[in-house]
């Protein structure tokens, strides 16, 4: 065991030795911030509020607002044209999509409400299937449970606001996240920067906080999706970073969500997009190994473990 606290150690120094590294001046993340139908005068102000919010949380990335303003189309096409840009225009390493609004379910189908005709969740899924980034969808209007079904997959994060299409009342989950999601105060693991999974968190116990107050029913509960698997995972199944429920194949959700930041500070802000990738994969196999390690002998663990953190020790050190 000596040998693997070493190479703990030697990885551990060597992180903490790029963490003085600057933020990036030049972004490959772009985040479409799309603001729904209010319905309502009550709700006008907050969507423009949370908003704004995104738009201050992501000052270093390209950011495109639908919604705030009149512009002459219909804000479903402003939308299918500006994911169209995406995947005709040049590379970017992080697609971030935020519906902010309300939403609807059918019986069959979920909606986002939008001024003019609102989006079907399996409308959306189509727009972005080309789409081959790491993509980010963060969806928090009631009955929005459906667009996790839609979107999951492969390099995909989904949060939704709740989690099942019968919580239909107003939600505030989309309020909370866009608080979050660049909230240093919020950072559990301690590596100098927010997550995504530490914002949803956040955002969740926020949600639950609003609903203790004068014994209020709590009428939406979050998910979040980063597997693949569809079904999604309620925050409260979170200890910390760590998901503390296993699916029956694969890796729980959570592990992915926690490698990808909207501001990225220290470690992550000197690492290329490439090596961002090699170090998500590296951590990954860790993952795997950690869930497998009970159906391991030590010295078995030990053999597979060790040259993944040696790998991880080497892209640190290269970077």
């Amino acid at each position: 065991m000596h040998r693997l606290a070493f190479l703990l150690l030697a990885l551990a120094m060597l992180c903490s030795s790029v963490a003085i590294a600057q933020e990036e001046s030049v972004s490959d993340q772009q985040l479409i911030v799309v603001v729904g139908a209010d319905g309502a005068d009550e709700y006008a102000g907050q969507f423009v509020e949370w908003a704004g919010k995104w738009q201050e949380a992501a000052r270093h990335a390209r950011v495109t607002t639908i919604g705030m303003e009149q512009t002459g189309t219909a804000d479903r096409e402003r939308l299918k044209e500006a994911i169209q840009e995406l995947v005709e225009g040049a590379a970017t390493d992080e697609v971030w999509i935020v519906l902010i609004g309300h939403g609807t379910w059918d019986g069959k189908r979920a909606k986002f409400n939008l001024h003019g005709q609102d989006v079907e969740a399996t409308e959306l899924a189509a727009w972005l299937k080309p789409l081959r980034q790491r993509m980010i969808v963060i969806n928090g209007a009631s009955c929005s449970s459906p667009f996790i079904n839609a979107l999951s997959g492969a390099n995909r994060i989904i949060i939704t606001a709740t989690k099942d299409s019968s919580q239909y009342n107003f939600a505030r989950f989309g309020n909370y996240i866009a608080s979050a999601i660049n909230d240093p105060a919020i950072d559990l693991d301690k590596d100098g920067q927010t997550s995504v999974l530490e914002a949803f968190c956040a955002a969740s116990q926020s949600v639950q906080i609003f609903s203790d107050q004068d014994n209020r029913l709590a009428t939406e509960h979050a998910l979040i999706d980063d597997n693949g698997d569809g079904l999604g995972t309620l925050a409260e199944w979170f200890d910390g970073v760590r998901a503390n429920r296993s699916p029956k194949q694969g890796i729980a959700d959570g592990l992915a969500a926690n490698q990808v930041f909207l501001q990225r500070r220290g470690v992550d802000a000197g690492l290329t997009a490439e090596q961002r990738a090699k170090r998500d994969e590296l951590e990954t196999r860790l993952e795997k190994l950690r869930v497998g390690k009970s159906q391991m002998t030590e010295s078995q663990y030990l053999l597979e473990i060790e040259p993944v953190l040696v790998d991880l020790a080497e892209l640190y050190r290269d970077r």
